[in-house]
């Protein structure tokens, strides 16, 4: 009876997480799934793996249908000895998104708990956690990795924090599995920026250590950290090491070439430019919609409603009404300085109200941590707009230049301020015998919050409300458009402070009313948890909601063949097509084997040939990578399909080789280059094995080599050539896993032109084979096995020691005492 009374509440909570998931996203239940847009364009991307998985019962590893070809790590290939991915999938049971918004609410939870905070306020701090504008939005859009990713922060954290209060055992059995769920997520930036998070953490309680002069207790910390941490990586070794062999093929890896595409040098030292890295950086001003959703317009399609002046606006224009109310239900009213924004990142103004309350009430020192937290990342989601700070993380920091779109750094500062608003909240309840303090701490966060918001109404006149694009809406649709598009930003800057206002307010009177007794504690606690997630709620249904459900048939096929697909599928050869509008898009892909695709680590190589040749109109650069079919606009703005008769082919035998020193002199050596009868070759590409002066003469052409059998991780050709010939073949050279063989014998292949594979055939006719064999795969799937053991046995002998030895050994400390 004792244990379900201890663990009574946390079941229903619980069960009140299944059923608050259930109901934000309640189309599950019809059968629905939420269309999300960076999922259908994942769909497309691995439409050839999946196909093949389902047919062979087995992974690729590799695909042709995107850039050419590029492994499937990221991708959602499945590993062997992935059991952290088969627990994952028990904690997920529910369908999505529903799943991830359970994780948010349950690793939340647990934080808090850690935290000593009592079931209903951890269950109503986990449900606002959990509806926080940003997190509910990559829902919507498909970032799941993302999600799942952010999910897991906080068991991580709560399990440095239980370790750090010597509760070795237990602490270190959290943080292993935690950090081993978190890695399985597979969004390496959303655990980056954890890490960041975990070194203020750490270095707040190594300072106490330090301090108290207990070294020791701080080096078993440290070591139990350690312990956690190596097998829980060495459970997602396979993961980690192929996406770590995979990284530097990427475009996160720094470039080879010294100069850029229009001919000037190439002076960054980072894996990614700055621009690029930088691209989505948070305005400075911009941040204050974490309390007033939309001051900066709310999203880049806005609806703003039969009331607004866009509407009046196009009714003055003679539009009908039933156009009017469709053309303003997605209006550009987003004027930040970002490109594009799905939704602002709103953490709710009842949540920043409480957590400055905790700043005055919470006596914790650990309240600096989050503070701390939320305010660094805050400043580093600024990227450009504070570059001093961010220029210094890209030049210096090791690894902070692989991630772009530095704004999603303030997923912390969203994690931070939360537990922030649950200490505030407990705290101010903890100090009930103290109404003096409380009273004092309640204006003082009054004051402040008031104070803000009043700020920002004065400071209206100081803003301009213009956008990024309305230069182009002014070109195509007039000033008077944009006038009235500034007007409708005004009305939703002043209607959202006055919206912030009212929530502020009202919490202030339900705690000033529990000061002076008029309301019981608990029914404060309800009415506040109410306000806080009412205030999220309404936010979140803007951006996703019912009509975001669609039927799992156009889930599975989120794109219909169109007559151009048609037309090119009617070509049964192995070939390439170029979707020129449509490059880095995800929809060619599921169709065709294309040279474009949708990605965000695509390889960097392929990339640059779009930079550097093909986006200069070099066909043939087009010709050696087998593109048969190019899907262009016509002069009408029709898509069309034109054919390519120049290509290449799969594999053919060339004259002879240019022997250059550099990749700078093959990229140049592109630019006049007769593919079917010079390869180019850099001789320090492949040196240690190869020796180039075998190359060093004419080769025999005449020959022929044609495909026999095509699969993603499989290609089998058979050649005739009268003598010895040099065949370049027409797909992406990968040196960790493609291995090559000519009548069955292991044969060294390497790199020309660039991103290609050639090799010496003998002659006579002969069948050459190409297998994607990754020993990566092989050697982490190893790892992952005897971790993943390691990890059971240290849980197994945890709770064990916990459980058993430790009670007997303080029942005999006990009787030893009498």
């Amino acid at each position: 009876m004792k244990i379900v009374n201890k663990f009574y509440p946390h079941a229903l909570v619980i069960l009140g997480f299944i059923l608050v998931s259930l109901i934000y996203f309640y189309p599950v239940l019809q059968g629905k799934q939420i269309f999300q847009s960076d999922i259908a364009q994942y769909t497309g991307m691995a439409k050839e793996q999946n196909d093949f998985r389902a047919a062979q019962n087995t992974e690729p590893y590799w695909t042709n249908s995107a850039f050419g070809g590029m492994p499937t790590y990221q991708l959602g290939a499945n590993y062997p000895n992935d059991y952290v991915g088969k627990l994952d999938d028990v904690l997920r049971f529910l369908p999505r998104p529903a799943d991830y918004l359970f994780l948010y609410f349950l690793g939340f939870y647990g934080l808090l708990l850690v935290l000593k905070t009592d079931p209903l306020k951890a269950f109503i701090g986990a449900i606002a956690f959990g509806f926080s504008t940003y997190l509910i939005i990559i829902l919507g859009v498909g970032h799941n990795a993302k999600a799942h990713a952010i999910a897991y922060m906080p068991l991580v954290i709560a399990g440095f924090i239980l370790v750090f209060q010597k509760k070795y055992i237990w602490g270190g059995l959290l943080t292993m599995l935690a950090v081993a769920l978190e890695v399985n997520a597979n969004h390496f930036q959303m655990t980056y920026y954890l890490l960041i998070f975990l070194l203020i953490l750490s270095g707040y309680f190594a300072f106490i250590f330090i301090k108290e002069k207990q070294f020791k207790e701080l080096g078993i910390a440290v070591g139990v950290l350690a312990v956690a941490g190596i097998f829980a990586i060495g459970a997602n070794a396979t993961n980690l090491m192929a996406t770590s062999e995979y990284a530097k093929f990427s475009i996160r890896d720094k470039s080879e070439l010294t100069f850029n595409p229009d001919g000037s040098k190439n002076t960054t030292t980072a894996s990614m430019t700055t621009d690029y890295i930088t691209e989505y950086s948070y305005g400075i001003a911009e941040s204050l919609n974490l309390i007033a959703p939309r001051i900066f317009g709310g999203s880049s399609h806005e609806n703003v409603g039969t009331d607004s002046r866009m509407y009046s606006f196009m009714i003055e224009q003679g539009v009908p009404a039933g156009q009017a109310q469709d053309f303003v239900s997605g209006m550009p009213t987003y004027w930040g300085d970002q490109p594009i924004v799905s939704a602002p990142a709103y953490i709710g103004v009842v949540v920043f109200f409480l957590a400055v309350l905790a700043l005055f009430i919470d006596e914790r020192k650990i309240k600096y941590v989050f503070l701390a937290g939320a305010l660094f990342t805050l400043m580093l989601s600024w990227g450009k707009n504070f570059s001093v700070l961010t220029n210094f993380f890209i030049e210096y920091v090791p690894m902070y230049d692989k991630f772009r779109a530095v704004s999603s750094i303030q997923v912390i500062l969203e994690l931070c301020i939360p537990v922030l608003a649950v200490m505030g909240l407990q705290s101010f309840f903890n100090a009930k015998n103290e109404p003096k303090l409380q009273q004092k701490a309640l204006v003082q966060t009054g004051v402040f919050g008031i104070g803000v918001l009043l700020i920002l109404v004065f400071a209206k006149s100081m803003f301009h409300f213009t956008g990024m694009s309305d230069n182009a809406y002014l070109q195509s649709y007039g000033p008077a458009f944009v006038d009235a598009l500034k007007e409708d930003r005004m009305s939703l800057y002043s209607a959202d402070l006055l919206r912030s206002g009212f929530f502020i307010v009202v919490t202030f009177g339900i705690l000033w009313m529990f000061i002076k007794n008029k309301l019981a504690q608990n029914t404060t606690l309800i009415l506040i948890g109410i306000l806080m997630i009412f205030d999220l709620f309404f936010v979140d249904k803007r951006y996703v909601s019912a009509k975001d459900f669609v039927s799992p048939v156009q889930i599975a096929a989120p794109f219909q063949e169109t007559p151009i697909d048609t037309k090119i599928l009617e070509d049964k050869s192995i070939y390439r097509v170029f979707d020129v509008q449509g490059q880095l898009q995800g929809r060619s892909s599921y169709f065709h084997k294309t040279i474009g695709g949708y990605s965000a680590v695509r390889p960097r190589r392929m990339q640059q040939l779009m930079d550097y040749q093909i986006q200069k109109g070099n066909i043939e650069v087009l010709n050696m990578l087998n593109v048969k079919y190019v899907i262009q606009t016509d002069k009408e703005g029709n898509e069309v399909p034109v054919a390519n008769p120049e290509a290449n082919g799969n594999a053919w035998f060339v004259s002879s080789v240019k022997l250059v020193n550099k990749p700078d002199d093959v990229m140049k050596a592109l630019d006049n280059l007769d593919t079917k009868n010079v390869a180019v070759f850099n001789v320090h590409d492949y040196e240690a094995k190869f020796k180039s002066a075998r190359l060093k003469k004419q080769w025999d052409n005449t020959g022929t080599i044609k495909v026999i059998e095509y699969k993603p991780n499989y290609i089998k050709y058979q050649s005739d050539n009268g003598k010895d010939g040099l065949a370049v073949f027409s797909e992406m050279y990968y040196k960790n896993g493609w291995n090559a063989y000519i009548d069955g014998q292991l044969t060294d292949h390497f790199p020309v032109d660039y991103v290609l594979r050639a090799m010496e055939i003998p002659g006579g006719k002969h069948t050459i084979e190409f297998k994607f064999e990754p020993q990566v795969v092989k050697t982490g799937s190893a790892i992952a096995l005897g971790s993943s053991i390691g990890i059971l046995l240290l849980l197994i002998g945890g709770i064990y020691f916990e459980k058993f030895f430790r009670k007997d050994s303080q029942i005999n400390h006990g009787g030893t005492q009498k």
